[in-house]
This record gives C-alpha cells, structure tokens and sequence, in this order.
C-alpha cells in the first residue's frame, strides 16, 4: 500500500494484505495500519488498484468501513473479484471506475494513465501519477513475457514514451530482483504439465493460486487433452475461476467441470481436481488432504499432486510439511525443485535493466519485496546510470519527498501491522501474539494459593496445574515446599497484598523452572485472601 499526496489531496495505490506465518499463532490476516490516514479519510481521491492478487486488494474492504464511497480504480478482472471480496463483507454504496489500456483519467489533482503489464493473473496494470510536483510511474508487479498466453504484452512502447517526456520517480517491482537473466515465459510449462498428465494413471491434484487464472487455463486443457473431467476444489477457487469465466478470462470447454460431490461417479484417472493450499496453508484444502482430514478426497498410493506456484518466502516450513504429509501417504508430488510446473510473475534482473534503460529515470524507489530484494533492485537501477542518491531504499513507513525532480527520504510514521483473528480486527497486539508463542512453545503455568491475611498463614495450596510439562504434576512436588517457605517468608516481613506476593509465586517458580528444565513458560500465580 503507498499512499501519494499533493496539494493536501491523498492517492492511494493497493491495498494489500500479508498472510500470516509460523510467528503468528491464531491470526488470519495482516493489513496494514490506516492509523496514519484515519482521519483523512474525505482527502483520499481514490484507491487505484494495480491487479487482482490478494497481497494488492486483500485489505481494501476493510479500508472501505471507514469510508464505503472512496472511489476504486481497476481494470474489469480486478473490480470484479473485488467486488466479490467486498460483497462477503457486506458493504455497501461502494463507487468503481472501471479502466482500459492506456487510458487516462483524473482524481483531484491526480492524473492517472494506466499501461498494461504482464503478471501471473490477468488485466493488470502500471500506473503513472502525474501531478505539478512531477511525474511517478509505478509498475505494479510486472514481468516482460514476450509470448503470454492472452497475448496481452506489457507496454514497453508505453514505458519508453513517458521516459521521454521525464519519469521523476520510478516505483519498481523488486521480487525477483536477485534472479539474473529473464523470467521463462509462462507456455513454457505447458510440455511439463502435458508429461504429469500423461503419466499419470491415478488421481491427479493441481494445487496453484486460487486467482492464477493462466495456470488454471493450462491445467484445463491439459485435462482436456488427456480425457479428464475437472473439479474446482477450495472455496477461493471456485469463486474466482467463476468470476474468470463470466468475464472472459477463463475458457472452459463444455462438459469439463464437474461438481465436488460427483466425483466418486468417475475412477480416478478420469478427473484432475484444481486445489488451493499451494502455499501449506492449515485450513486449504490440501493440507486437508495431506491430513486425510478431507471429506470428500482421500488420497491413495500412486495418486500424484502437483504444486504448481513459487514458494513465498516465510512459507516454506508450512509447504514442506504438506509435502511430507502427502509423500507419506505414497502419493508422487511434482513442484518446482523437480519439473518445469511453474514460472515466476515477476521481472528478473534482465527484464528489469531492460526498463531502467527505457525509462530512464531521474530517481527510483524499488518496492515489493523483502530488504535484500530492495537492495538487489537499487544496484540494478545504479549499474543504469541512476545516481546512488537517488535510489531510494524505503521501509514501511518512510516519507518520501518528490520536488524539482529531486527525491530524498524526510521522515518515518508509524505504519505497524493490524492482525485479524477471526472476526476481530486489531484486538490481537504484539504482546498477546508473544503470549501465545509462549505458550505455544514454552507451556503454562498455574499456581493457586488461598492465605489468610490476618493470620498471615497459608490456608490452602499452593495447587500447580500445568501444561507442556507432562501429564503427571507431580512434577512440582519438588518446587511446592520452596514456594510455601517464600511465600511465609514475605508475609512475616509484612507482606500482605496479593500482587506482591503473586510476583514472590512467580519469581520463585519462574527460576526452578529455568533452572531445572531451561523453560521459560507462561506462569500465572493467583492470591486469594480470606
């Protein structure tokens, strides 16, 4: 998400979310923090979106429940599963704008003009802002596919004509920044998938995005090709190869999908089924598969499965222990590691040289992707000819200042992420999140004492119940007598309210325990005074 302001006007380009990892315990979703611009919801223009992807529109309804009627710019595929995002949410009064290739239009002060790119989904775009203070091009993520099978190329003759008239600043997807040489064109996989379908004589299993409608198409006709009915399986996936087909983006031949519940009609060599969980996601349905915990499909030996998508970075535990999963229970998985079943969406370092040659740009900011993929993207821009000042290494919060072609770094706000967990958004903070690792990997302690404060006596316990140290709390038996000894301690110097003498419980346990079974757990003492 960045947002573009000028003359006290705010632009806002996607509006993404991040998906959880191993560090997240419990939560859903990542959006990024409106705190920033909470109270300048009337000044935002509009929210131009430059594709479909969750990482670009993900966040969007839930910026829309501060203001429904902020008006969102697109192309038609990107609108329309927006639209489906927005309809789950039930919002309502929402405004679109609806835009073509190379077409200009006008927000406020900001002038917009969208190029078409190639990505990994189709209809995606570049955008270029013009306003007084100069001219920003920001390609969204985009690769340079020469052969792409819509024939939609990304718009090089574009890029070069506001090169000439002068690109201040020059915003520039950076993940495959560290990749040298050209991403390989996406029909390159088609002989690869044609192969997996050939050989295989049981059950096959295509896993990829539920909005990767190029690979969904590929897998289509292969099965087409191979005299297989095809099966939509993840609720994701049902829902955006619906909204792909109705639009046009999708082409399936008649009396090739079938319904879920149907396939027991057909053996297994005669269905391919396309799944979410490429990415090992817990719920998706093939993780639940690999956990035989799915209701409809039990894998078998011999069945074969094919992840055909990257690996996002931080995903990789979750993806290899779905893959273990499944070769436990013999089924042949085919992934990137082993066959051509996937191509980047992203421009390598060629492709992105090739654009800091045409655009020449007077600064760039390189964006999408993690530190060493920023970096990796300036040096690329500095080896053109850009000045090392003016290749900008922003992180999620920085302020930077475009004026008289000039751009440089002039300060920082507080852009902290914003969980989702289940129907709550927000409540989950840092420190409930440490908690939970807590509790997760180090175990809990419970301790319960009842005293008598007038006699400063301990009427009852102190009772320990625990978790992650074994069935048996017996265990503390050893810890007990020294928590009583301190505990009468404290309260014959005088020590008589219950917090204090909580933290005496806690400070007591807290070291036996860490010197006795190096943990460091969640420890809750509870004084009840009679």
């Amino acid at each position: 998400m960045a947002v573009l302001e000028y003359d006290g006007q705010l632009l806002i380009i996607d509006c993404g979310v991040l998906f959880p990892e191993d560090s997240h315990p419990g939560v859903d979703l990542i959006l990024p923090s409106f705190d920033v611009i909470a109270d300048r919801m009337d000044d935002i223009q509009a929210v131009v979106l430059t594709h479909g992807h969750e990482d670009h529109i993900g966040a969007v309804p839930y910026l829309l429940r501060q203001r429904p009627d902020i008006p969102l710019v697109g192309s038609k595929l990107t609108l329309a599963l927006l639209q489906e995002k927005i309809r789950e949410h039930r919002i309502r009064g929402t405004v679109t704008r609806r835009v073509e290739d190379s077409e200009r239009v006008t927000f406020g002060h900001f002038d917009l003009e969208f190029l078409a790119v190639n990505h990994s989904i189709p209809d995606a775009f570049a955008v270029a802002v013009r306003t007084k203070a100069g001219l920003v091009l920001h390609t969204g993520d985009f690769k340079m596919d020469q052969l792409p099978l819509d024939g939609r190329i990304t718009d090089l003759r574009g890029f070069a004509r506001l090169g000439e008239e002068g690109v201040d600043l020059f915003m520039v997807d950076s993940t495959n920044a560290e990749v040298p040489g050209f991403t390989t064109p996406e029909r390159d996989i088609t002989p690869a998938l044609d192969r997996v379908f050939a050989t295989s004589k049981q059950r096959l299993i295509v896993a990829c995005f539920a909005s990767h409608v190029h690979r969904v198409q590929q897998v289509l006709d292969a099965a087409v090709a191979h005299g297989r009915k095809v099966v939509y399986v993840g609720r994701s996936m049902v829902r955006n190869m619906g909204v792909a087909r109705d639009l046009g983006y999708l082409h399936v031949p008649g009396d090739t999908l079938i319904e879920l519940r149907d396939i027991d009609k057909y053996r297994p060599h005669e269905v391919a089924i396309i799944s979410t969980g490429s990415q090992g996601e817990p719920l998706s349905a093939l993780s639940r598969m690999a956990n035989r915990e799915h209701q409809v499909i039990q894998l078998a030996a011999g069945d074969t499965v094919v992840l055909a998508s990257s690996m996002i970075p931080g995903n990789e535990s979750s993806i290899y222990r779905v893959i273990n999963g499944l070769t436990k229970l013999g089924a042949n998985v085919v992934h990137k590691g082993n066959a051509m079943v996937h191509v980047s969406g992203h421009a390598s370092a060629g492709e992105l040289l090739y654009a800091y040659n045409i655009v020449k740009p007077r600064n760039v900011m390189p964006v999408h992707g993690e530190a060493r993929h920023l970096v990796a993207n300036a040096d690329l821009a500095v080896a053109t000819g850009v000045p090392r000042k003016r290749a900008i290494i922003a992180e999620d919060g920085t302020v930077i200042d475009l004026q008289q072609g000039s751009a440089k770094i002039v300060g920082k706000v507080d852009c902290s992420y914003v969980f989702v967990d289940g129907a709550s958004v927000g409540d989950v903070t840092e420190t409930l999140l440490t908690d939970r690792r807590i509790l997760g990997e180090e175990g809990f302690i419970s301790i319960i004492t009842v005293i008598n404060t007038h006699s400063s006596k301990i009427v009852s316990g102190p009772d320990i119940h625990a978790r992650g140290f074994g069935e048996d709390d017996s265990v503390f038996d050893a810890v007990r007598p020294q928590l009583i000894e301190a505990l009468e301690q404290a309260m014959a110097e005088g020590v008589n309210d219950a917090h204090r003498l909580q933290q005496v419980i806690r400070r007591r346990i807290g070291r036996w325990v860490n010197d006795k079974h190096r943990r460091r757990p969640m420890i809750i003492p509870v004084v009840i005074q009679t």
